[in-house]
């Protein structure tokens, strides 16, 4: 079981969760999420900190 963890620039009733090792997923609907690669995660984020 993998431990989810709410984004903090979600408003409290519309939380995009990231869960380490498996994805991302919408917290309205917790039983399913989007498979993402640590590589893929990776380069997201860099891509993201870089838009600044």
């Amino acid at each position: 079981m993998s431990m989810w963890r709410k984004s903090s620039y979600s408003p409290v009733n519309d939380c995009v969760e990231v869960g380490r090792g498996v994805g991302i997923r919408d917290s309205k609907a917790p039983t399913t999420h989007l498979p993402v690669s640590d590589k893929a995660w990776s380069a997201f984020l860099t891509e993201v900190k870089s838009a600044r």
